[in-house]
């Protein structure tokens, strides 16, 4: 009788204990990945989904139109490789504008960015913070040293090729009963990158690696000594043959400090528990 009781109550408890919530990321190739959070909100980084690394894009394939649900477009600087299928997206979809100030104000009057898809509630500037999803995700913006021009379509004469599109960012996403994750954007190594690390404590670092544009992989691999996350996923990478086309150099760095490197490739996803990477 004593027996069949503590089995019942186990039952009862493991029936009552609540299940972990689930993240998912999916890296669509070069910088964009897309999050999916615990409560089904929607938000993608530097959207390029029509970058040659996708497998969902090229011949005759639009990645775009499989897109059925985008609640935020969150831009790090003003570089087409990162603004990508932005504005065809937020058109499709509804999705808001995550960027600095100056670049949604250039998005909207140079590319056509839906107006009313941006505003004082998701655009914002390094150091700010800012909370989207009801609330679910908190997203803060930090420093970054690149460069951010947005290519002006078919300018005329006398008319700038590209305008300023404000201070490159990396953007940091903390979700409620999810992982906090870091991207780097295409920023260089700085020593200021401990202070991401010891203010916002990622558990996962999406870190640049590709050189010539951004990192080389020996600095991207002093980029996640400094943030400290408890995983890394290399991006911009592979994609043209000036960038670096192995992550080898990279994960061996990583592996030798201890951290964990997470083996993704374009179109692949991973599934977060709670704040714990499932591997």
């Amino acid at each position: 009788m004593k027996m069949k009781t503590l089995l019942l109550f186990a039952l009862a408890w493991v029936a009552a204990a609540p299940l972990q919530a689930e993240t998912r990321l999916t890296w669509h190739g070069h910088a964009t990945f897309e999050i999916k959070t615990p409560k089904g909100a929607v938000i993608m980084i530097d959207p390029w989904l029509t970058n040659p690394s996708n497998p969902e894009a090229g011949k005759g394939k639009d990645p775009v139109a499989k897109v059925d649900k985008l609640d935020y477009i969150i831009i790090t600087h003003a570089h087409s490789d990162h603004v990508g299928d932005a504005v065809a997206l937020a058109k499709k979809t509804g999705a808001r504008l995550v960027t600095n100030f100056e670049l949604g104000s250039q998005l909207a009057q140079v590319l056509g960015y839906p107006k009313d898809q941006m505003g004082m509630d998701t655009l914002m500037n390094i150091g700010g913070r800012i909370e989207i999803a009801n609330g679910e995700v908190a997203v803060s913006l930090t420093q970054a040293v690149h460069s951010s021009g947005l290519r002006v379509p078919d300018p005329k004469p006398g008319q700038p090729a590209v305008v300023y599109g404000g201070n490159p960012a990396g953007v940091v996403l903390a979700i409620k009963d999810g992982p906090t994750i870091y991207h780097t954007g295409d920023t260089a190594y700085f020593e200021d990158m401990a202070v991401i690390g010891d203010h916002y404590k990622p558990d996962l670092a999406l870190i640049n690696i590709g050189g010539h544009f951004g990192m080389e992989p020996a600095m991207a691999v002093k980029a996640a000594m400094a943030v400290k996350a408890k995983w890394v996923i290399p991006h911009h990478f592979g994609t043209f043959p000036i960038l670096t086309q192995d992550p080898s150099r990279f994960r061996e760095g990583v592996d030798k400090l201890g951290m964990q490197y997470v083996d993704m490739k374009p179109g692949t996803t991973v599934t977060f528990k709670g704040r714990r990477l499932e591997q």
